[in-house]
C-alpha cells in the first residue's frame, strides 16, 4: 500500500485510513444485514435486523481488509494531487510512435529502477538521473517524457522553464527549491523543465544575474542525487549550445539524447498513431506516406498538422456535397485529401537545422539515439 501512495503526507494516510474504515464498515455491516434477513423468516425481526447485539464471533471479523484500503486509495488524492501539482501522465508510447531507441534507453535508466528498485541497489548499479533532450522543435520531447513517466507509473511535473524566472530576488531560487520538495515527496517523481535552456544559459553576461542565481540554485538540487532518491530530472531544449557546460556534467544533465526528426518508417508509425480516432478509408497506405519524399524532414508536429489538414479537407468535401446527409456509406479521409494536405504542408525542420544539431553532438562527443 506504501507504494501505492506517493506523495501522500500524514494527514492524506489518516484521511486514507478513515476512508477504508468506513468502506469496511458499510461492506461489514451489509453483509450482516443480508445474512440476517435470509436467516430469519420473521419481517418484524427483519426491520430490528440493525437491535441484534454483535456476537464476539462477529466482532473479531470487525477489520479492514486490504481490498478496503485498495477501494479507498482510488478516492483519496494526496494534497499535491488536489493543487494540481503532480499526477502520472495518460501519454503511452503508442501514442508517440516509433522512437524505439529512445524508449529502449529511457526503460533502462527509469522505468525498471522505478518498477525494481531492490535489483539496483543489490548490485550497487548508481546510474545517471538527469536527462537532456536536444533536437528540432515538434520531433516529440514532451511527450517522450510524459510516455516514459506512463510507463514507469511515476508522477510528472511539467515546468516550462521561462516562468520560474522572477524578478524579485529569492522568488526564482525558491520556486526551484519547491518544486524539488514536491517531487521527493511525490516521488517517484519526474521533473521535466521544458526549454531549460532559459534556466541553464551561460553565465557571466551582463545583465543575467537574475539567471545566475537561478542557475546555482538549479545546480545545487542536481547535485543532492543522494536526497532526491526516486526523482528524475529530464530537460529539453531546442538550443543547446546556449547552455552552461557546467549543467551538462555527469550527475546534473548528465545523459544527453539527440531526438531527431522521424525516419521513414517512425513516420508511419506516427501516423497510425495519429489516425487513431479518425475516419481513415481502408484503401489509404499511411506507411507508404510516410515515406515518401515529399514528407522528408517532417517532424512529428508536421505530421500532427498533415493529419489534421487531411481531416479538414475531407470535412470540407462532405459539407458541401450534395450527398452530405445520405447514409448509403461513411464519409472517410482518402488519398485525395492527403495530396490535398501534402500540398499546402512544409517541413519545418531544415538541413541546416540538422546539420547543426549533428555538429553540437560531435562537441560533446555524446551517445546519439536516432529515433
Amino acid at each position: 500500500m506504501a507504494r501505492s501512495t506517493p506523495g501522500f503526507v500524514g494527514a492524506d494516510l489518516a484521511a486514507l485510513a478513515d476512508r477504508a474504515g468506513n468502506i469496511a464498515m458499510k461492506r461489514i455491516i451489509h453483509k450482516r444485514k443480508t445474512y440476517m434477513s435470509i436467516d430469519s423468516m420473521n419481517e418484524e425481526c427483519n426491520e430490528d435486523w440493525w437491535r441484534q447485539p454483535w456476537t464476539p464471533e462477529e466482532m473479531e471479523k470487525l477489520t479492514i481488509s486490504m481490498a478496503d484500503f485498495e477501494e479507498a486509495v482510488q478516492v483519496v488524492q494526496p494534497s499535491s494531487k488536489r493543487e494540481g501539482f503532480s499526477a502520472i501522465p495518460n501519454v503511452k508510447w503508442e501514442d508517440v510512435g516509433g522512437l524505439d531507441l529512445l524508449r529502449q534507453e529511457f526503460d533502462r535508466y527509469i522505468v525498471r529502477r522505478v518498477k525494481y528498485p531492490e535489483n539496483y541497489e543489490e548490485f550497487g548499479v548508481d546510474l545517471e538521473t538527469g536527462f537532456l533532450l536536444y533536437g528540432p522543435p515538434g520531433c516529440g520531447k514532451t511527450l517522450i517524457a510524459k510516455a516514459v513517466a506512463n510507463e514507469a507509473g511515476a508522477n510528472f511535473i511539467h515546468i516550462k522553464a521561462p516562468e520560474l524566472l522572477n524578478k524579485y530576488v529569492g522568488e526564482s531560487e525558491l520556486a526551484v527549491r519547491t518544486l524539488f520538495s514536491r517531487a521527493r515527496t511525490c516521488s517517484p517523481c519526474i521533473l521535466f523543465f521544458d526549454e531549460v535552456d532559459a534556466l541553464t544559459t551561460k553565465r557571466g553576461k551582463e545583465g543575467g544575474w537574475v539567471v545566475e542565481r537561478l542557475l546555482n540554485q538549479l545546480l545545487i538540487e542536481l547535485d543532492g542525487a543522494e536526497q532526491r532518491r526516486g526523482v528524475f530530472v529530464i530537460g529539453a531544449t531546442n538550443r543547446p549550445d546556449v547552455m552552461d557546460r557546467a549543467v551538462l556534467r555527469p550527475g546534473r544533465f548528465g545523459k544527453l539524447i539527440y531526438v531527431a526528426p522521424p525516419t521513414k518508417d517512425e513516420r508511419g508509425l506516427i501516423l497510425k498513431a495519429l489516425a487513431r480516432k479518425k475516419p481513415i478509408d481502408a484503401s489509404v497506405d499511411l506507411s507508404e506516406i510516410g515515406q515518401r519524399e515529399t514528407c522528408e524532414n517532417f517532424s512529428g508536429a508536421d505530421l500532427a498538422a498533415l493529419m489534421n489538414e487531411a481531416a479538414m479537407a475531407a470535412l470540407e468535401e462532405k459539407l458541401t456535397s450534395p450527398e452530405r446527409s445520405s447514409d448509403a456509406s461513411p464519409w472517410t479521409i482518402k488519398d485525395t485529401h492527403f495530396e490535398q494536405a501534402l500540398a499546402k504542408i512544409a517541413p519545418s525542420v531544415t538541413d541546416k537545422q540538422m546539420q547543426y544539431y549533428q555538429k553540437f553532438g560531435e562537441s560533446l562527443k555524446a551517445p546519439r539515439n536516432k529515433a
